[in-house]
């Protein structure tokens, strides 16, 4: 689960296929989000990830304060907890967080975005937002960071 400050980070936690609830699915202005947090982090025993302190503080064992802005070293202090291998899957929504399954051939044709020579590539699809994936260069760009990140 993160914070609202962490929103790249869920897209690539997701792009990872990493179960991530984000703060941005609540409704923006209750004066208890922290709290509503703390609480939905233990219900669905959860590990909060936050860019708060405090929150952090307060959340004890099931939360960990992410230091840094910049996207690669937030993934690779999550990584250096543990907490995930560092890899492409696509398997969830980057929006939001449903697992994807195999696009249908309707869907992809339908798809004004997608390429319309791609042989040998697989498309997965989004049921809720309905939004088609596949490893094009955005994904192919991902996992060139991520390698590049974790090899120094």
């Amino acid at each position: 689960m993160t914070d609202r400050m962490l929103g790249t980070l869920t897209r690539y936690l997701r792009f990872m296929g990493y179960d991530t609830m984000s703060a941005n699915s609540l409704s923006r202005g209750s004066t208890r989000e922290d709290t509503l947090l703390l609480d939905i982090a233990a219900q669905d025993n959860r590990l909060l990830l936050t860019r708060d302190r405090e929150l952090a503080r307060r959340g004890g064992a099931q939360a960990v304060y992410i230091r840094s802005q910049e996207i690669m070293d937030q993934v690779r202090q999550v990584a250096d907890l543990g907490l995930i291998e560092p890899e492409i899957r696509m398997s969830r929504c980057s929006l939001c967080n449903t697992h994807l399954r195999p696009a249908t051939v309707r869907e992809i044709r339908e798809a004004r975005y997608a390429p319309r020579s791609a042989p040998g590539r697989e498309f997965s699809w989004c049921p809720i937002c309905r939004k088609l994936y596949w490893m094009g260069s955005h994904g192919d760009r991902l996992e060139k960071r991520l390698k590049e990140s974790f090899s120094s």
